[in-house]
């Protein structure tokens, strides 16, 4: 069994430079370590809080888009509404503005038509006193060549057709 185990200066002289590797470690490469790692536990953290603040400021911007995008819907619906309005009141006064002028145009129409019945008229009891008059003549057998004979026969004609026409 000694054959196994080292002899104790081996073992007191493995401790002596085992304390003073140890030593060393801890003097010089620990703090370096230590250095590295609490730079990489601040990038980590900043990270962490850069993330946290990039997500705050996402739904921040998700907010004011969602609520710039709410009042462009309430806009866009008001917009709507004013045209449809619009269009309405354009609509109600073109139909106003086509009343009237079909109602103008009627009566022009109406007028035309009663001043061309006027003129026919006119024109038509000419004819018909001067056909009344020859006939009249000829069933008399003579010419009634007095104006004023002639002017009173087709006034009494004129006026027996309107009383029959009133009839």
């Amino acid at each position: 069994m000694e054959l196994f185990l080292p002899k104790s200066y081996d073992i007191v002289w493995s401790l002596i430079i085992l304390v003073i590797v140890a030593a060393f470690f801890y003097k010089f490469f620990l703090p370096k370590f230590q250095a590295i790692f609490d730079e990489r536990a601040a990038k980590i953290e900043g990270g962490i809080a850069k993330a946290e603040q990039a997500q705050k400021d996402a739904n921040e911007a998700k907010e004011k888009y969602e609520a710039q995008l709410s009042n462009a819907r309430v806009e866009a619906a008001k917009i709507r509404d004013d045209a449809r309005a619009e269009a309405s009141h354009i609509i109600a006064d073109a139909r106003s503005r086509a009343e009237t002028e079909a109602a103008q145009v009627t009566a022009n129409a109406q007028r035309s038509i009663e001043s061309q019945q006027q003129q026919a008229l006119v024109s038509l009891k000419g004819e018909v006193g001067v056909i009344a008059t020859a006939l009249a003549g000829k069933i008399l057998g003579a010419k009634l060549q007095d104006g004023d004979v002639q002017s009173s026969m087709i006034d009494s004609l004129i006026n027996d057709l309107d009383k029959d026409k009133a009839e």
